[in-house]
């Protein structure tokens, strides 16, 4: 069983709105649903609608408010229960379009699953329970009706309309490699936390290949189901039309070359967002690591998984992290790698680390400690979940002397020189098996950007530039006379473990770091040590 919200944009359609919100109420009968949270948003019309939504609230129940509190430009009118359903009437007290409506109703959503519903009649709730049945069954992260997938019926007019909606839904899946039949559709389906994590800019129907585009660029998984559809005539009251098109094109380009697909948050998703444009730098990263791996393997800040899916297959894999969103695109990993599990892991919490029979023979930590106030303790913590004949693989940042702007951005407390890792290590309990230098070439565009620039952001341009040129990098990283941007240890438990007192001090004694507590969250999983 699950949850729904309904998202309603209604802009003049005082004829029809009754009628589709009405209908609205044959998903009392789904098996699936426990709860339906309808939400409702006036859009400033100049018709009659705000006093047929007065009738349809009135009819169910629900107290409308004279005058009823306004808050950034938005109008409560009313709010109330009538068994399963949970109805929200919202106004702008200006027009501000759909996407505008749709975030509207968005910030009101608290169902698990929310989708959007035109307040016409073009689209049947009824396909809303099969929709909820494939997040039921195949654990899918959004959903699509799709007009042209062969529904129960579609009503047989406009063609133009048609060949248009699919040359924009041919153009979304060649920026976004996602073969969809339908991007325009109005039900797109979405798990609410997924969706309210993605910032939606447009307030027009740009908003469809916008979400889209979106979904895809955060690996979502995407599923489509065929639907009915009754479309209207322009006479009988359709608002899209050509020009919405063309603005439909440009925004095509624009969300595909933006990289913007994370709400600002205390974890720094729309850093890792950018950081995850460099995919040749992870399978660098990826395959120096690889030789010392195990097979039950342990990831700790797997973030989006951009090195779990290059350290995979493995007996045994384990990734985690403490970023609820990025937990929850690990798990759509799991579904067809059934040795692969996730969990969430704080590296400065021993009791949230997982645990397999004979420990694991492998723990992966790159760029973690250096977040947090006392890596030693993070460390022993990492020692304790070893085999006796396990190893630990750490990346850090090298170089106090590069601590610049860009680490502050990263939430780094401290970069470490090769002798502070050694004796980190070794108070930990561990012996260093190999110390390898990773990434020459990043040495001087860090200090330029984060020391002398004092930059606060890492530039799209320079991510891409970072992508395309990593093959060349590889090749004469080693020749380059630069100190390395990050240190890698390889770690070998000793035979005793370590003593637990004075973990905290010790740490930052031994790099620099303050001592304290807490955790700061780690923005930057698995590419941090870029240029």
């Amino acid at each position: 069983m699950t949850s729904l919200s309904v998202l309603v944009p209604v802009y003049n359609e005082q004829h029809l709105v009754s009628t589709s919100l009405g209908r609205l109420e044959i998903l009392d009968g789904s098996p699936h649903l426990e709860r339906v949270q309808v939400v409702v948003v006036d859009d400033c019309s100049r018709d009659a609608t705000g006093e047929v939504l007065r009738a349809f609230a009135a009819a169910r129940g629900v107290q409308w408010l004279e005058n009823g509190p306004i808050e950034n430009g938005v109008e409560l009118c009313g709010h109330g229960r009538q068994g399963k359903f949970e109805w929200v009437f919202l106004r702008h007290v200006m027009n501000g379009g759909k996407g505008r409506a749709i975030r509207t109703a968005l910030a009101e959503a608290d169902g698990e699953l929310s989708v959007i519903h035109d307040a016409d009649l073009e689209y049947h709730p009824r396909d809303l329970a099969r929709i909820v049945k494939v997040f039921v069954e195949e654990e899918a992260d959004a959903v699509f009706g799709s007009r042209f997938a062969g529904g129960e019926a579609r009503r047989a007019l406009l063609f133009r309309h048609e060949l248009g909606n699919r040359l924009l839904t041919f153009l979304t899946n060649w920026v976004t490699n996602v073969n969809l039949t339908d991007m325009e559709t109005c039900y797109k389906a979405v798990r609410t936390d997924l969706l309210k994590s993605i910032p939606i800019v447009s307030n027009d129907f740009r908003l469809e290949p916008e979400l889209t585009i979106k979904l895809a660029k955060r690996e979502a998984r995407i599923f489509e189901i065929p639907i009915s559809y009754s479309g209207r005539t322009y006479q009988e009251g359709k608002k899209i039309n050509w020009r919405d098109g063309v603005k439909a094109l440009w925004a095509i380009t624009r969300f595909w070359l933006s990289d913007h697909v994370y709400q600002e948050d205390a974890y720094g998703s729309q850093i890792l967002g950018r950081l995850a444009r460099a995919p040749r730098f992870n399978a660098w990263m990826a395959d120096v690591i690889r030789p010392f791996c195990g097979q039950r393997v342990l990831e700790i800040g797997s973030g989006t998984g951009n090195l779990t899916r290059r350290l995979v297959p493995r007996n045994t894999y384990v990734a985690s992290d403490v970023n609820p969103l990025y937990l929850q695109t690990l798990r759509g990993l799991t579904l067809d790698r059934p040795y692969l599990d996730v969990t969430l892991t704080d590296v400065t919490k021993g009791e949230s680390f997982p645990t397999v029979e004979g420990g694991f023979d492998t723990v992966v930590c790159l760029n973690i400690i250096e977040h947090v106030d006392d890596d030693l303790g993070a460390l022993r913590n990492v020692r304790a979940a070893l085999a006796e004949t396990g190893r630990a693989i750490v990346l850090v940042p090298r170089g106090p002397d590069l601590f610049g702007t860009l680490d502050e951005v990263l939430g780094h407390k401290r970069r470490y020189t090769e002798n502070t890792l050694v004796e980190l290590a070794t108070k930990a309990g561990f012996e260093v098996q190999e110390l390898l230098h990773f990434n020459r070439v990043g040495t001087p565009a860090w200090w330029l950007n984060g020391k002398l620039l004092k930059r606060r952001s890492f530039g799209l341009v320079q991510i891409k530039a970072l992508n395309l040129l990593t093959p060349l990098f590889r090749v004469i990283d080693r020749a380059l006379p630069f100190p390395p941007l990050s240190l890698i240890a390889v770690l070998r438990p000793t035979s005793a473990r370590p003593d637990a007192a004075g973990a905290g001090p010790d740490a930052a004694g031994a790099t620099g770091g303050e001592p304290g507590g807490g955790v700061e969250p780690d923005p930057a999983r698995d590419v941090s040590a870029s240029a």
